[in-house]
């Protein structure tokens, strides 16, 4: 007797889950550089890039035509079962551009795998269980990701328990303290070594981890020298250093990699995503190769981890990158953005604070103070988010108040185009507090 299967086809409908919030209406119906066409008919200069994703901009050709040459070669190869060009490829590229020393690379997909597999290769190669992170960094959504991130609860909260061994340090954010920057930086240093006196012995700690620019944690760029205090107490006590440049890197500061504008702070860990292939999901870590060879056998792999489409779009982001100079380019257009931005703040209280690296920006709203701290204000942040969409500028929110609001343009990103947002921007603010005058210094 013969069995046959059924498929039972019905007229069921699916839709996202209700969980999944769009910080704009907007549904694209293409994209090229810096703007978003929707299918409104309406154009969208793009400050968000896919959350710092689309780092050429969007559908740059050079990285379309890679990813459509590679497609009509092989799609998915599985890089422990067999090995594909365009990774080996950009392994040799990456070396060209990585810190000096960090010479091995393990590929995955996402942000928070790569900052697994770096806290698995740090507890490995240390035999040490201990993590120390630093307040308002976030490291991704994976149950182990998110029990490193303290960029705000709802990313570690209601899946109890989390990942054990996992302990926070200060960060030096001055502003939220009312301090200058070296009262700061000496506060977080002296109270991290009052975390490794009193709960965290330094032979039992694998790891620091921390972004050179938080990202979710409200776009902080990290002192240079809290970073050098950080390389200090690590050689000192024998504990890596990782450097989560998911965010920070590939250009987005202005330097090639986030931590670089800290002198003399090689990472042992370094993690990198989002911008590394414009759009299409691969990540990676890179280490020296003693320290990379004692991860235990079997503990990296994945089965999309390195995929050849991604590979062959990443390699062709970093010869973009190198040939029109983006690098630099973010360094001279962030320093008009953050320049710009400045201006609009000394014009409206409700703006306590603009920071930023490159084409990182943060603007932090605020309603006042109480004692000699900010209080902070996600309502109008929020607003003046809603109401950028509105005028045409793509714009997005973090901190762990939700009272920042991030611009993230593309490297590519023109001197007009920075006007534009600067003038799409303070049209918003202007609009939110309620006309010319009402609300400006």
């Amino acid at each position: 007797m013969t069995v046959t299967a059924e498929t039972t086809w019905t007229d069921q409908t699916a839709t996202l889950s209700p969980v999944l919030k769009q910080a704009t209406p907007v549904v694209v119906d293409h994209a090229l550089g810096s703007w978003i066409h929707g299918t409104d008919g309406h154009d969208y200069l793009d400050f968000t890039t896919g959350i710092g994703v689309t780092s050429t901009g969007h559908c740059h050709p050079r990285v379309v035509a890679a990813a459509q040459e590679q497609c009509a070669k092989i799609i998915h190869a599985q890089y422990t079962t067999v090995m594909h060009p365009p990774l080996l490829e950009l392994t040799e590229k990456l070396g060209g551009v990585l810190p000096l020393g960090l010479d091995s690379v393990f590929y995955a997909n996402s942000g928070s795998e790569a900052v697994e597999a770096a806290i698995r290769l740090a507890r490995m190669a240390t035999e040490r269980p201990n993590i120390v992170v630093f307040q308002g960094g976030f490291h991704g959504r994976t149950v182990a990701a998110a029990s490193l991130t303290t960029a705000g609860t709802r990313f570690s909260a209601g899946f109890s328990p989390l990942m054990g061994g996992v302990h926070m340090a200060p960060f030096p954010y001055a502003y939220r303290y009312g301090w200058d920057t070296d009262t700061a930086v000496d506060f977080a240093l002296r109270e991290l070594d009052y975390l490794l006196t009193s709960r965290v012995a330094p032979n039992d700690t694998a790891a620091f981890l921390i972004e050179p620019v938080l990202g979710d944690g409200g776009y902080l760029p990290t002192p240079p020298r809290f970073l050098q205090g950080l390389r200090e107490r690590a050689d000192r006590h024998g504990i890596l250093l990782i450097l989560d440049e998911v965010q920070a890197g590939f250009g987005r500061t202005g330097r090639f990699w986030g931590h670089q504008h800290a002198a003399d702070v090689t990472p042992d860990i370094l993690i990198t995503a989002k911008g590394l292939a414009s759009g299409f999901p691969i990540s990676a870590i890179a280490a020296p190769t003693d320290l990379m060879a004692k991860a235990w056998p079997g503990s990296q792999g994945g089965t999309y981890g390195g995929n050849a489409v991604a590979a062959a779009a990443a390699v062709a982001t970093i010869d973009v990158i190198r040939d029109e100079n983006l690098v630099e380019n973010a360094r001279v257009r962030g320093e008009q953005m953050l320049d710009g931005l400045a201006a609009i703040a000394a014009r409206y209280d409700a703006i306590g604070n603009v920071r930023g690296l490159g084409l990182m920006a943060g603007i932090e709203f605020v309603t006042g103070e109480s004692g000699d701290a900010p209080v902070p204000d996600a309502a109008t942040a929020l607003a003046v988010q809603q109401a950028t969409t509105r005028h045409g500028l793509l714009t997005l929110t973090c901190g762990p108040a939700g009272n920042v609001v991030r611009l993230i343009p593309a490297l590519v990103v023109t001197s007009d185009e920075i006007d534009m947002g600067l003038e799409r921007f303070e049209t918003a603010v202007t609009e939110v507090v309620s006309g010319d005058t009402l609300g400006q210094r």
